[in-house]
């Protein structure tokens, strides 16, 4: 069965397994149709001023029209060496202000060093896209009413990143894509890999602080989070002693809320409660890896989660590993989504000098082959609880030998969705070499330990790049 097909019967079948819900379809002959872009230069190619080794443009086009009369236009910013084509592109996300998208980091290393195109295209929560404060609630209405997943924010998201691919792909001067990456953070994590799912334009993917396995950040009908982690939530910030802190929280969960819909908004528009369930996983179908692996493999995409353990938006990090070990993940022990620093984030993964280092090493892998994706390791544990004595073996079976290899643990973990969790304390020491491609350490762990969380993270420096990973993360309880 060809990849298209194949995606086609994954959708058909999900869906009739949904009831009412059903979900959106992506009509990929419309998202790849130049003629329906409807662009409009802002900025037509012109050397970077401050940079001549640098050639940019700035359009505006058309996303898709959501729904009858409601077209969604967002800006584009390209960027390519000063001569040449470019057949490596890295597509990512940029605010919507209409002026170019500047590089920095690895991106802007991988566009003058080696010569990949860059296009960043616009992303903001809903409520921040025209017409302002009012399209996430129109988008809301459309889902209640049509129960389509169409008018969700995974949707409009991952087509913002496949339409951006199209503007580059009308470019024929500056871009001839044969090797295409998506990347970004959080909702532009959603995007990257509802575009890397959908489109087999994309070759590769790295999502950071995105959701894999299970929903972002809660459910997506609000009220259907069992009572007791409500209570805790709850709890925490009533318990919060620094006012700015909680004032901070409470706005990020408030920004959460204005892009989901409420039982009592589904229950007034005649929704059971077997459809307000099927629509908390519904809603993020788009971008949810794991349901695609399948047809990711058969495609020859390559992929690379970048992950917090502490963060809310990727929750089923032990659930993950316990059914797909084999998916590339560094995921930072005590890593967050990001936030205030006055409610306690101060480890934002997204910022992490290593993170943006991966997406150098994982696409001069990609484009290149200057260096090699090093495979998840194979970890092996003894807990002797008695003894409170855990050892830790891990094997490369890919023959990798990391230079920096790590075991990170915590104990008594919060549950997932839990505030309490982003705040949970990880440990670690390092690991010795016992042999080929193997590392092992034995280590004290004091207390009443009811669970035990353990991560094992290794950094891989090749040909002028480093590379970070992790295994997955493991509970023994």
């Amino acid at each position: 069965m060809k990849p298209a097909a194949f995606f086609i019967a994954c959708l058909l079948s999900i869906s009739a397994l949904r009831a009412d819900i059903t979900i959106g379809r992506f009509d990929m002959a419309s998202i790849r149709d130049t003629a329906t872009l409807e662009t409009k230069v802002i900025a037509d190619w012109h050397l970077n001023p401050k940079d001549a080794a640098i050639r940019q443009k700035l359009v505006e086009i058309t996303v898709c029209e959501w729904w009858p009369g409601m077209k969604v236009r967002l800006p584009v910013t390209m960027l390519a060496p000063a001569t040449g084509v470019c057949t490596n592109v890295i597509i990512e996300n940029t605010g919507l202000q209409l002026k170019p998208a500047a590089a920095s980091g690895a991106k802007l290393r991988l566009l003058k060093e080696n010569g990949v195109g860059l296009v960043f295209i616009g992303m903001v929560p809903i409520d921040a896209m025209e017409p302002v404060g009012k399209l996430h609630l129109m988008m809301e209405e459309h889902f209640i009413q049509t129960k389509d997943t169409r008018y969700t924010p995974a949707w409009i998201w991952g087509i913002s990143d496949m339409r951006a691919l199209t503007a580059a792909v009308a470019e024929k001067e500056v871009f001839q894509p044969k090797k295409v990456l998506a990347t970004g953070g959080s909702k532009r994590g959603v995007a990257t890999a509802a575009a890397g799912i959908a489109d087999d334009r994309f070759t590769a993917f790295m999502p950071v602080v995105a959701p894999v396995i299970e929903s972002p950040g809660g459910t997506y009908v609000e009220g259907m989070l069992p009572e007791e982690i409500t209570q805790m939530n709850e709890e925490f910030i009533a318990a919060m002693t620094d006012p700015v802190g909680r004032e901070k929280l409470l706005v990020r969960q408030k920004a959460r809320s204005d892009e989901r819909i409420t039982v009592k908004m589904a229950r007034d528009a005649g929704w059971s409660d077997a459809e307000m369930k099927t629509a908390c996983n519904a809603a993020w179908a788009a971008c949810r890896t794991t349901n695609y692996l399948d047809v990711l493999k058969q495609r020859g995409t390559e992929i690379f989660y970048n992950q917090g353990s502490n963060d809310n938006v990727s929750p089923g990090l032990v659930e993950l590993g316990r059914r797909f070990p084999q998916l590339p993940v560094y995921i930072v022990p005590g890593g967050q989504h990001g936030g205030a620093k006055e409610a306690g984030f101060v480890k934002s993964v997204g910022g992490l000098p290593e993170v943006d280092e991966n997406l150098r090493a994982f696409a001069l892998h990609h484009f290149f082959g200057t260096r090699h994706m090093v495979a998840p390791p194979q970890v092996t544990t003894q807990w002797d609880k008695a003894a409170h004595r855990l050892a830790v073996k891990v094997v490369f079976t890919d023959h990798s030998e990391p230079q920096e290899n790590t075991v990170w643990w915590s104990v008594n973990r919060h549950p997932d969705y839990s505030i309490a969790m982003e705040f949970d304390e990880w440990t670690s020491a390092p690991l010795k070499k016992t042999g080929a491609h193997t590392y092992s350490g034995e280590i004290s762990i004091e207390g009443d330990v009811k669970t035990l969380d353990i991560i094992t993270v290794h950094t891989q420096e090749e040909n002028g790049s480093t590379l970070t990973l992790s295994s997955p993360e493991i509970r023994l309880e």
